[in-house]
């Protein structure tokens, strides 16, 4: 007897492909009864997200774990992977059952995308097992979708080349990545400057986008403005216009805007002019990932990452499409499905309001329905497994909400505003402009939440060469602003437009093309890296660049590290791999030889780094997934054990007994090194410490802990000084 083995990405995931037959769970896989879609049976296993990895450059040569100039650049002869350490028994599992003399077939049934192409295939590869595959391609998990998509399956050819494609992705990742980041941190460390600094195709230019904005918040300086107000009465009715000249109302003169007001006071006032456009705006597109992720930041603060995460949840309970979908469309087979899953959602309350819909049928509505324009995936909608959003937890609710709103508001109407401009003359020489919009037709607005959206200005109902009178004037004082701070919502969609900021218009197209930096699969996970290598912090939603940030992009300059350039180019030559058109090889080949000019570039300009203005002194690892969690000593104040915390060492007993005492890793741009954290511990004296930088003085000193505070301890006059506010 003969059966095939179903691999899946995850154990969910398995779980769920084994759902709609029965099954018996075993270890590590799951035993699939005979049924009619598989006659004898099948066994269904599943990796753990990546089972394999890229080894590490020592694995290639023993020299390379030194992180030396002249053993840069690394480039292998051919790479090779491994099976991650702490997935290792999984990964037997999985072999065993490839290797079963009854298992005749193997069914790939990673998430439909370039990420789980290359997992799955890779431990297949590791095993050295050739069987004939097939490809489990679904963008749902609902039972029907399974269903039907084992008896629809791809060839191996199908999407062999998608394969390809992500492994060199994965191979030129490395290439750029380990060499940048090695050259970039062994110069920096000569400056001084001793941390590892993370280099990458994707998060460096974005991190330069970053950067640039942080520079010109910095750089900008706030001018004041006057603007002049005037407020008018035209037939017993009142609005309130503002002053220009030649399309411009702000006035750097304060004293020529007092004249202006005290010239308009009690003056008769005509209506100029009358101008009212009406606007239609159609209902938002489907949501695609970008999109829904930067709708959650901007409504619940939600970081990208977590979006994410919920989504995936959510789609393996079945109830929303896949996540990691660039499409906001569907086709026409989706949207014949629409009224079905529609009827489901008109019976929970928070919904009965928007029924019946304006339009039953959207199937012929090109706006949402385009099979052109479905990528490998189609938008972001609820599946017909459809479940009240109130069993759901919290987050999950509000981000399955989301989804479902948008789809019902795909059928309602456009909404329509009237917006008026009136430009009213005072004694024939001032001019003042009012503007205004009014709400003629709600139509999709009804359904979606609309932010900070404000109220309707309204103007009143006058008309061209009415007389009135001016009833008060004032001068208004203001200043010009900064750019605004990006939001980690607005890092998603920097990320998707950054081709704007190319000059080469072929390039710009290119990037447009692939939609920016990074991929919808991968834009979070590049925000959590900038946040995890200190490069970016996030306060109230806020994007702020640090000075670790700074430094590593100065050093970059104007290289196509930077740029988004390079981005563009791989971009371009990765798709054509990705559907057979180019060579996986031929493309390595060019990353290699960019991987030589990068070092080169970066030692050739070394000599002329300088950050001045920038706290490099403060720029120091200060933490390591060696010693991070290992204990260092006992508290000074429970005896519970003090802990490395990453950023500072802390009470092991915090969560039990909210012992708060804790221990600076820095203090006044000094490092304080674990041996003297231990003799701190015990009761004694550091070694002394040179160097702390305090109001532009430098000085020495050792440190004690006296009545659990940390104390200077100066040995030339022996005395001590309490350790300043860190704040």
């Amino acid at each position: 007897m003969s059966f095939p083995l179903i691999i899946a990405e995850k154990p969910d995931q398995g779980s769920t492909l084994c759902s709609p037959f029965p099954h018996t769970k075993r270890n590590g896989y799951i035993q699939i009864q005979p049924n009619s879609i598989f006659p004898n049976g099948a066994y269904c296993t599943w990796a753990i997200g990546h089972l394999t990895q890229l080894v590490q450059p020592e694995t290639y040569h023993a020299e390379w774990k030194q992180w030396k100039l002249d053993m840069l650049p690394m480039i292998p002869n051919q790479f090779k992977y491994e099976v991650a350490k702490s997935k290792y028994k999984q990964f037997q599992i999985v072999k065993q059952l490839l290797k079963d003399e009854h298992v005749t077939e193997i069914i790939h049934a990673g998430d439909a995308g370039r990420e789980g192409e290359l997992i799955v295939r890779n431990i297949i590869m590791l095993t050295g097992v050739n069987k004939p595959l097939k490809r489990l391609w679904i963008s749902s998990l609902t039972k029907e979708a399974i269903k039907q998509g084992f008896q629809q399956l791809l060839t191996d050819q199908d999407t062999r080349a998608l394969y390809y494609e992500a492994y060199a992705r994965t191979c030129a990742d490395w290439l750029v990545g380990m060499n940048a980041s090695r050259v970039y941190s062994i110069l920096l460390k000569q400056k001084g400057i001793n941390d590892v600094f993370s280099v990458g195709r994707v998060q460096t230019p974005t991190l330069a986008l970053i950067v640039k904005r942080e520079i010109e918040i910095e750089q900008f300086q706030s001018q004041p403005f006057w603007e002049v107000f005037a407020t008018f009465h035209v037939d017993g009715k009142s609005y309130i216009g503002k002053w220009e000249k030649d399309g411009e109302s702000r006035l750097q003169d304060p004293e020529l805007a007092k004249k202006i007001a005290a010239f308009c006071e009690q003056k008769t006032a005509v209506v100029n002019d009358v101008k009212t456009e009406r606007k239609e705006f159609q209902p938002p597109l489907l949501f695609n990932l970008s999109a829904l992720q930067a709708t959650a930041n901007q409504l619940f603060k939600f970081p990208p990452k977590k979006t994410l995460d919920i989504l995936q949840s959510l789609y393996q309970k079945g109830i929303v499409s896949y996540p990691r979908s660039d499409s906001n469309y569907v086709t026409k087979g989706e949207a014949e499905t629409f009224p079905a899953i529609l009827s489901k959602i008109h019976h929970f309350s928070e919904y009965e309001a928007y029924f019946p819909l304006p339009k039953t049928n959207i199937v012929q509505n090109k706006r949402f329905v385009n099979e052109k324009k479905v990528t490998d995936h189609y938008a972001i909608i609820p599946t017909e497994q459809v479940v009240n959003p109130n069993s759901l937890p919290s987050d999950e609710r509000k981000i399955y909400d989301l989804v479902i709103r948008r789809l019902i508001a795909a059928h309602y109407q456009q909404a329509i505003f009237d917006y008026t401009t009136i430009t009213t003359l005072v004694d024939s020489r001032a001019i003042f402009v009012s503007k205004g919009k009014q709400l003629i037709q709600e139509g999709w607005r009804k359904v979606l939440h609309q932010g900070k959206d404000g109220k309707d200005e309204l103007l009143p109902n006058v008309e061209k060469n009415q007389h009135g009178t001016v009833k008060k004037v004032e001068v208004k004082e203001g200043k010009t602003q900064p750019p605004k701070r990006y939001t980690e919502g607005q890092l998603i969609i920097l990320m998707k437009t950054a081709g704007k900021y190319l000059e080469n218009e072929e390039l710009e197209k290119v990037l447009k093309k692939v939609e920016g930096l990074g991929t919808e699969a991968t834009r979070a996970g590049i925000i959590t890296l900038l946040k995890d290598r200190k490069y970016i912090e996030i306060k109230k939603n806020q994007v702020y660049a640090t000075d670790k940030a700074k430094v590593l992009i100065r050093a970059i300059g104007n290289k196509i590290l930077a740029s988004p350039e390079m981005t563009a180019k791989w971009e371009q030559r990765l798709s054509e791999i990705g559907v057979g058109t180019a060579q996986a090889a031929t493309f390595m080949e060019q990353v290699k030889k960019l991987s030589r000019k990068i070092v080169e570039d970066a030692i050739q300009s070394s000599p002329n780094w300088e950050f001045s203005g920038l706290k490099t002194e403060e720029i120091i690892r200060t933490n390591s997934k060696f010693t991070l969690g290992k204990k260092v000593g006992k508290c000074a104040v429970c005896n519970g054990d003090i802990i490395d915390k990453g950023k500072f060492y802390g009470c092991s007993q915090y969560k039990q007994t909210k012992c708060s005492f804790t221990l600076p890793k820095m203090i006044l741009g000094k490092k304080i090194s674990q041996t003297n954290v231990k003799k701190l511990l015990l009761g004694e004296e550091t070694n002394l410490i040179k160097g702390f930088k305090k109001n532009g003085r430098t000085f020495n000193a050792k440190l004690k802990l006296i009545d659990q505070k940390l104390q200077f301890l100066f040995e030339r006059r022996m005395e001590t000084k309490s350790l300043p506010n860190q704040d």
